[in-house]
């Protein structure tokens, strides 16, 4: 056991040294939606060749097709972890991803099996519910035995353990519900619009998605092993069809991002808003707007899912906080010590159209009540 933990902390200290941004930073790129699509394999790693077919073939010109779609919203930033026939690392893949600060990562493969098996599945990261996963995840792990001083950057992991899938899901839990409404949105539109064998979404020890810190997922658009299956994957209207369904997912993921920040929550604003609204900063008679220990945020959002804390998911107000209450997550903008300031910051927030937006009072990182903090002052 003493080389599992050694490798579980080095495999979360591979990832750590990754995550090299903070969420109060400008992003990059005019603060546009980013995305990350990596096309399975390449170069001299062929990926499978069932019935003849190249999968490193079929899911690079898959993902060319989905950036092409996706370019053409001057609003997203496409990233390709490779774009011709050649080899990526694993961990290379990751650290693309997150060097750019992506708010998406998508991952495109070709299935196999020594059977009829056919279908789509689209996998996130996570613990192997049962040996067919266990074994998809270790066919594309197996990767990492054609890259250079791969001991060193896997940290003797084994893909054969499925201990070692343990720590995997560790970095990768704060974006589990995302990266399941993404992986979701592709497999309905797999087999709603082109009427595929639907073979659910799954979780599995899979290292490129265990190397990046965003939402991620990894698409098997289909078995090349099942002849019909390779045939229609390998043809131009497959590639078009799998490209425009991923895209579409992607570009509905991102309206629900977009739309699902600001959800009602009239219900607490009454309650935070009723008692201080004409309560002035300066009941004290020398005029103190502070609180010792306290400091003041203004609530702009609240919602059921966990949103990123970038400026352009909240109209360009930063810095932006979050915050896990039973099932809610709460949106803040700004933290300061003064009353005056935060009613300023309270005021750029309505003029940025979130016009509910409150007042929340803490003392020493717990929330108190507003109005308790003006009548010490």
């Amino acid at each position: 056991m003493s080389r599992f933990f050694s490798t579980l902390f080095l495999l979360m200290s591979l990832s750590l040294s990754q995550i090299i941004y903070s969420h109060g930073e400008t992003p990059p790129n005019g603060g546009k939606f980013t995305v990350v699509l990596d096309a399975g394999h390449g170069g001299h790693d062929p990926g499978n060749l069932g019935n003849g077919f190249k999968e490193k073939d079929i899911a690079l010109k898959i993902v060319l097709q989905v950036g092409a779609i996706l370019e053409k919203d001057p609003n997203i930033n496409v990233i390709y972890t490779r774009k011709d026939d050649s080899f990526v690392d694993l961990y290379v893949r990751g650290k693309i991803a997150n060097e750019a600060k992506a708010d998406l990562f998508v991952s495109v493969h070709c299935n196999s099996h020594n059977s009829s098996a056919h279908g789509t599945e689209t996998f996130v990261l996570g613990l192997h519910a049962n040996k067919r996963n266990f074994e998809v995840a270790k066919n594309e792990n197996s990767v990492i035995y054609l890259e250079d001083d791969y001991e060193v950057n896997y940290a003797g992991y084994d893909i054969n353990s499925p201990e070692s899938f343990i720590g995997l899901t560790i970095m990768q839990e704060e974006f589990l519900d995302n990266s399941i409404l993404l992986a979701k949105s592709i497999q309905d539109n797999f087999t709603g619009k082109l009427k595929r064998v639907d073979r659910g979404v799954k979780q599995a020890g899979f290292i490129v998605l265990h190397q990046t810190f965003m939402p991620s997922v990894l698409v098997e658009t289909g078995f090349l092993t099942y002849k019909p299956e390779g045939s229609y994957l390998n043809s131009s209207k497959g590639k078009s069809d799998m490209a425009t369904s991923i895209a579409d997912a992607v570009l509905k993921y991102k309206h629900s991002v977009d739309e699902n920040i600001g959800d009602d929550f009239s219900f607490e604003v009454k309650d935070h808003t009723s008692h201080a609204s004409n309560t002035t900063a300066t009941n004290s008679s020398d005029g103190v707007d502070t609180v010792e220990g306290v400091t003041f945020r203004v609530q702009i959002a609240a919602g059921s899912s966990a949103i990123e804390t970038k400026s352009y998911n909240f109209k360009g107000l930063s810095p932006i906080s979050r915050e896990k209450e039973g099932n809610i997550y709460r949106y803040y903008y700004g933290e300061v010590a003064s009353y005056e300031s935060v009613k300023e910051l309270q005021q750029k927030a309505k003029k940025k159209g979130y016009g509910t937006s409150f007042i929340v009072a803490f003392k020493n990182g717990e929330k108190v009540k507003v109005k308790s903090v003006l009548n010490s002052m």
